[in-house]
């Protein structure tokens, strides 16, 4: 395919680099295309707080632009994933509110979740251990979760006095897990084991405890080493589809196949096979 020059301002305003993004309230590293961030309070099993929770969010709104991370890894330190919203800096202050800012609080860790199924790079979640409230529901949004037999998954809302529908879990868990099986753990608030996750299909697979962060790395590796903006489209279609009919969802992904049959990936991958090579995909 012929070469072309991109305008300056159009790459400025949609082009951003990551790599280099210092983090505030958990870790954050970039190697070779996958961005791996750590949720890193783990004498407290690392919870969230009012902070963290609007940093993550920033952050992955800022994916969308980024053209040096093509896939991210989340993972907890210490042996848990996260514990969900913590009790003293989070819950404590909750109680004191009125409904305008409890709404506020809401709309923001929603926003999150909508920012993580927003932006294009596949997000592969590496639970070990407590994974809890919006630890659960940061699991759910990832695109793919690797897990751990002794990792413990509890949508626990209900046991603190609130409704399940948290985050968009009445929407999202049905779809990955079933509707009465995510209507028991919505209800009930109980921990679903390592095994019992893999058998419903909320983890992909189990790893060792010691390997499963260097497997969500490996598995994000072999992403960014693939067509990158095609796999931003496949992301983008297996979220908008939720609200398609067949017909709708049919014609959408004649639209985006046509799309990425413009790219050079496209070209590289047929020029490969014809001799008979294995392609080197750059994203474009």
């Amino acid at each position: 395919m012929s070469e072309y020059a991109i305008d300056p301002a159009l790459q400025a305003g949609n082009h951003k680099l990551l790599a280099g993004y210092k983090a505030t309230h958990f870790q954050w590293q970039v190697t070779d295309g996958v961005a791996t961030i750590t949720l890193n309070r783990p004498e407290r099993k690392n919870p969230l707080t009012f902070d963290s929770y609007a940093e993550l969010r920033d952050l992955f709104h800022q994916l969308k632009w980024a053209q040096d991370v093509k896939a991210v890894v989340m993972v907890g330190a210490g042996g848990n994933f996260c514990s969900g919203g913590d009790v003293h800096e989070i819950i404590g202050p909750l109680v004191a509110l009125k409904a305008p800012e409890l709404l506020m609080f809401t709309r923001m860790t929603g926003e999150l979740v909508k920012t993580m199924r927003a932006c294009p790079q596949p997000i592969i979640a590496a639970i070990d251990g407590v994974c809890a409230g919006a630890g659960a529901i940061m699991a759910m949004a990832s695109d793919m979760r690797l897990g751990t037999a002794r990792s413990k998954t509890a949508f626990l809302f209900n046991r603190v006095g609130l409704a399940g529908c948290d985050m968009g879990a009445c929407a999202m868990l049905p779809r990955i897990i079933g509707q009465g099986r995510a209507s028991e753990l919505l209800y009930t608030g109980r921990s679903l084991g390592g095994e019992e996750g893999e058998r419903w299909g909320f983890f992909n697979r189990l790893c060792e405890p010691e390997s499963v962060l260097a497997e969500a790395q490996k598995l994000a590796g072999d992403l960014a080493a693939g067509p990158s903006f095609a796999n931003g489209i496949t992301k983008t279609m297996l979220h908008q589809e939720w609200a398609m009919t067949i017909e709708q969802a049919i014609e959408a992904e004649a639209q985006a196949q046509a799309l990425c049959m413009l790219t050079e990936d496209f070209s590289r991958a047929y020029h490969a096979f014809v001799a008979k090579q294995k392609p080197v995909f750059q994203g474009n």
